[in-house]
């Protein structure tokens, strides 16, 4: 059974910083791309960034410069580190797991920025 379970979600102030992670069980994790992508209330889901399975990144440009993405094929685990929070990066944030047609979701954790 495939799971994706997030965590490292919560408040911070803004200008803040975060580190998510994503626990993958079930699937050969090296062959996968990773991804981060992120639900504001009344908004539609975005990509954050994303990791290929040799390494490369891609993130949107909202979070370029502030924003990492990592990944652990040891430990199964992909992260993104946000650094320099603001008030529009919350949302509740999902991990995907993709490789060719197939698609993985995680349940979502919440990251709320504000004083």
């Amino acid at each position: 059974q495939v799971q994706l379970v997030e965590s490292g979600g919560g408040l911070v102030q803004p200008g803040g910083s975060l580190r998510l992670s994503c626990a993958a069980s079930g699937i050969a994790f090296t062959f996968y791309l990773m991804g981060w992508y992120r639900q504001a209330p009344g908004k539609q889901r975005e990509l954050v960034a994303i990791i290929f399975s040799g390494g490369s990144t891609n993130y949107a440009d909202s979070v370029k410069g502030r924003f990492t993405i990592s990944r652990d094929n040891a430990k199964n685990t992909v992260y993104l580190q946000m650094n320099s929070l603001k008030p529009e990066d919350t949302a509740v944030y999902y991990c995907q797991a993709g490789h060719r047609d197939i698609n993985y979701w995680g349940q979502g954790t919440p990251v709320t920025v504000s004083s």
